[in-house]
């Protein structure tokens, strides 16, 4: 599973929760991989896959959130997407 957290350089509280929602992925999904995706270095990557807002958390190709989710969110979301892939 790949989770993709795209972000603007300067955004306090993107800069402040990567770290905690990466743990918490981490925690959730064994082998998860993990991408903090700078938008003003990848912009082509974020309009491919339909990314509007800041910050955005993609999931395997698909935007799953369009704002920082919590933990206990993120969790949830993996959790069912990883049952879903059974």
């Amino acid at each position: 599973m790949k989770v993709e957290m795209f972000y603007s350089p300067g955004c306090a509280a993107c800069e402040d929760r990567q770290a905690e929602l990466r743990a918490a992925a981490r925690d959730t999904v064994r082998g998860v991989e993990w991408c903090d995706v700078n938008v003003l270095e990848n912009m082509d990557a974020a309009v491919a896959l339909g990314v509007i807002t800041l910050p955005s958390i993609v999931i395997d190709g698909e935007v799953a959130f369009t704002s920082l989710p919590t933990k206990a969110q993120l969790c949830k979301e993996l959790i069912e997407r990883r049952g879903s892939r059974k």
